[in-house]
């Protein structure tokens, strides 16, 4: 097969059509304490940022943008959880300072936009999700609260962050059309979703209604992004329209296998347990040997469960390359 571009071969796999290799990618940015550890071990030091140590290791570059929602120089929670409101006058005094479409860098895209039309890269981006989102809003407990004590608010909130989104993908859109997208919401922890099935009806699937459509329609593959057991919230998922997950932590137990199984067509990027990692050759190669059999098949691309930890030798991540280059040329 003749070799693809990286846009390409992106997708192929998420298509479950032919593809020449796997991709050789990480989708997320290291620990800085990974990449300190690394540069005291003969990281080359031109290898400054995220997409630079991408291409020092010889990787396929996904170039990610990321959107919060938030803008300007909004206050800072009083301590990390807190939250910034607890009712609707708070909301509205620091309304001014949410949902602006300034945040939107249409420079950041341009100096991708020729790289990407030509297949080099592939680009995604990230909204903070409905679940995410009012969680920095209100604080994490008071969040959990909000789903029955305040939900006039809760609406509101992911209303305007839902009509925001429908307007940052135009403009976004204006300049690239990127490859796939992630709702960041990391709304499961190691023993599934942190809230029901019931409330994730209510107060998020009629959000992404009205936002997938638009994102389906200019061709962008739809995520989310859950840490934590997402076995059960895998189908409510496919229920409001998202077609993929990521990162599949092996520390919450996540089997891709059945995964797959359950959702035949869904999207997967990541399940490299990170904790192998360190083992060493033996390790790592049991873990490709692991994955290597869904990836196969299509619509999903291995990648590190979450970010590479400082745990993590340089050497033992040359070693990591080495056996991940070897795995995708297999297929």
């Amino acid at each position: 097969m003749t070799e693809m571009t990286t846009r390409e071969r992106f997708h192929a796999i998420m298509e479950f059509r032919d593809f020449d290799r796997l991709p050789v990618v990480e989708w997320a940015s290291w620990w800085d304490k990974t990449i300190e550890r690394w540069r005291n071990e003969g990281l080359q030091p031109d290898a400054k940022e995220r997409y630079d140590i991408s291409r020092y290791f010889g990787q396929d570059v996904y170039h990610q943008f990321r959107y919060t929602g938030i803008y300007g120089n909004c206050p800072c929670p009083a301590a990390s959880g807190a939250g910034l409101v607890s009712d609707a006058d708070d909301y509205e005094r620091l309304r001014q300072y949410f949902f602006q479409l300034e945040e939107i860098n249409t420079d950041a895209l341009e100096k991708v936009a020729v790289q990407h039309r030509q297949g080099e890269i592939a680009t995604w981006f990230s909204f903070n999700g409905f679940f995410w989102l009012p969680r920095v809003f209100f604080g994490i407990e008071k969040h959990l609260y909000a789903f029955y004590d305040n939900t006039e608010l809760m609406h509101r909130m992911n209303m305007e962050n839902a009509e925001w989104m429908l307007k940052a993908i135009d403009k976004i859109c204006s300049v690239l059309t990127p490859d796939f997208m992630t709702f960041a919401e990391d709304m499961s922890y190691n023993n599934g979703p942190m809230i029901s099935k019931k409330l994730f009806d209510e107060f998020m699937k009629p959000y992404y209604r009205l936002v997938i459509p638009r994102l389906k329609d200019r061709g962008i593959k739809v995520f989310i992004d859950s840490d934590g057991d997402v076995h059960e919230p895998a189908g409510w998922f496919t229920e409001a329209g998202i077609q993929g997950i990521l990162p599949l932590e092996a520390q919450a137990g996540v089997d891709l296998s059945r995964l797959r199984n359950d959702n035949p067509e869904q999207l997967y990027i990541g399940g490299y347990d990170k904790m192998k990692m360190p083992g060493g050759e033996e390790s790592m190669r049991a873990e490709f040997e692991r994955l290597l059999p869904v990836a196969k098949k299509g619509g999903y691309i291995i990648s590190c469960d979450h970010q590479t930890p400082p745990g993590v030798s340089l050497e033992n991540y040359r070693i990591y390359m080495k056996l991940f280059n070897e795995y995708a040329r297999s297929v």
